[in-house]
């Protein structure tokens, strides 16, 4: 099986995410199954069933982030040697050739990825357009509308 792609920082996010499942959310429905029991019949108690029902949703999501830390490749970006190259876990500075915007994005893994706060996939056009450039290069990026060129203004290593 191919190793995945992760940054310290979403490693570090996915393990507190599970250490609070397993410690804080886990024992709290246990508990609450337990109490929801105390009330006899369970065909018809509704906080029995929501709180089975929230378990199985803990459980699965402690199994899938186990398996996802289980399958990462963790790159911390700031010990990679400063090349000015786009790799994986950099914030990239672009220039919009067409619109002369600036916008600026950090490549992380699947994941990770949340346009919201600037972060996208390595698997994403963009970034597979900008992988292997360099600070000054033009990249051109295929979207729905047609090509976009983008200048690589910098390269930041060992943020995000």
């Amino acid at each position: 099986m191919q190793k995945s792609p992760m940054t310290v920082q979403g490693e570090k996010r996915l393990r507190e995410e599970l250490e609070e499942l397993k410690t804080v959310k886990r024992p709290r429905v246990i508990e609450a199954i337990a109490e929801a029991r105390e009330h006899g019949d369970l065909k018809e108690n509704a906080e029995y069933h929501a709180a089975r029902e929230e378990q199985g949703f803990i459980e699965g999501r402690i199994q899938e982030i186990e398996g996802k830390l289980g399958n990462a490749q963790v790159i911390d970006v700031s010990q990679l040697p400063k090349t000015g190259k786009v790799v994986f876990g950099v914030t990239v500075e672009l220039l919009n050739l067409d619109t002369d915007e600036e916008v600026s994005y950090t490549i992380v893994g699947e994941d990770e990825a949340d346009l919201k706060i600037n972060k996208i996939s390595f698997t994403s056009p963009i970034a597979r357009a900008l992988i292997g450039k360099e600070e000054g290069d033009v990249a051109v990026v295929k979207t729905p509308r047609g090509e976009v060129e983008y200048e690589i203004s910098d390269v930041i290593y060992g943020q995000g």
